[in-house]
């Protein structure tokens, strides 16, 4: 039986702990794999692939999730996707911790990781941009917004990997709970309103000064 997709990236990460990445060539992993060098190009299509094999997974996951939301759920709906991406990563445990010290030394696989964040930060800054007016505030809002959930979970997760988070679950948390109360406009709620009533006025007038304000209509 021919080696699936996971027993190839097992293979591959084999070599690499073995020889280093760039000393392992793609026909070293499919000989270990025991596949072909075709197989092994139809499964990944380059050896960098088989680094990253579950980002295309992890990419439809979070586009199903920000599909659900709407306006006044957008960033509740972003910050949920982005917790699916930190989740992946710590279920994969040792093979994630693998992956960043292939990427903190191989120049190649560190641009890669950078544009596979640019892509989740892209497609949540035109999420948020989908569901605001399009007024410049709500594009530059939805641009820093992006960036601070993409910085959120990339310094949870680097503390994860490095061994220096015990509670990752609770971090992402207290992050995200940060960007929220940052960027969600105090305007959406609006602060109390505390209305004096003289003696005497009748509620009827009152109900329809309150009508007028709302409608704007109150000079």
């Amino acid at each position: 039986m021919a080696a699936g997709r996971d027993e190839i990236v097992q293979a591959a990460f084999r070599l690499f702990a073995m020889r280093g990445y760039d000393a392992t060539a793609v026909d070293d992993i499919a000989s270990e794999a025991g596949i072909s060098r075709s197989t092994f190009f139809r499964s990944f299509g380059s050896k960098e692939a088989v680094v990253f094999p579950d980002h295309d997974t992890i990419l439809s996951r979070v586009e199903a999730r920000l599909s659900t939301s709407h306006a006044d759920s957008a960033l509740g709906a972003v910050t949920d996707a982005v917790k699916l991406v930190l989740f992946h990563y710590i279920a994969e445990g040792e093979r994630a911790r693998e992956r960043y010290r292939l990427t903190s030394t191989v120049p190649a696989l560190r641009e890669r990781e950078l544009v596979s964040g640019a892509r989740y930060q892209q497609l949540f800054r035109r999420h948020l941009s989908a569901l605001g007016d399009g007024s410049n505030d709500s594009e530059l809002r939805a641009e820093v917004t992006a960036a601070a959930v993409v910085a959120a979970h990339n310094r949870v997760l680097r503390r994860w990997l490095r061994g220096e988070s015990a509670s990752p679950q609770r971090e992402i948390e207290a992050a995200l709970a940060t960007v929220h109360q940052t960027f969600v406009s105090t305007t959406e709620s609006g602060p109390p309103a505390v209305i004096v009533v003289p003696h005497g006025v009748s509620m009827e007038h009152i109900e329809t000064v309150l009508r007028r304000a709302v409608e704007g209509s109150v000079d």
